[in-house]
Parts: structure tokens; C-alpha cells; sequence
């Protein structure tokens, strides 16, 4: 499913040091951004021009406009 250049994400934290890896778009996908968060930080990530994926590490809890996803389980 494509995202939209409007679309944003929301990634909580659930243990220290959680990456978000931002990919780029084209036809080449590579990192161009990365972040660590604390545990219980939160992030708001928009897609962009450049920025077409989102890469998630560690445990965290993902909330978009499609559901909330918990990144150490099956549901």
C-alpha cells in the first residue's frame, strides 16, 4: 500500500534505545535518516518526498491511520 506525503506515523518507545530508520524513495531504496529513542520517548515521522518507508527496531507500539500495531507481538 503506498503512503501518501500527508501520511505520518507515531512510534512509542517500549524499551531504551529503539531505532526508526527512515528509507528513501526511487528506485535505489537506502537509510537517509535514523533516530534512538528512550524508552517511553515518542516520535511523529511524516512521509515526504524523500522518505517513502520506515524502518522499527526494537519494542515499540506504531500508530497510524490504519491501527495501532505493537511491534513484540502477533496482532
Amino acid at each position: 500500500m503506498e503512503q501518501s506525503q500527508n501520511d505520518f506515523i507515531v512510534v512509542k518507545a517500549k524499551e531504551q534505545g529503539v531505532q526508526v530508520i527512515g528509507l528513501t524513495r526511487g528506485q535505489d531504496t537506502r537509510f537517509h535518516h535514523m533516530e534512538k529513542l528512550d524508552k517511553n520517548e515518542v516520535l511523529v515521522a511524516q512521509f515526504t518526498d524523500h522518505t517513502s518507508a520506515v524502518k522499527i527496531r526494537g519494542k515499540a507500539i506504531v500508530m497510524t491511520k490504519h491501527g495501532v500495531v505493537h511491534t513484540d507481538t502477533d496482532e
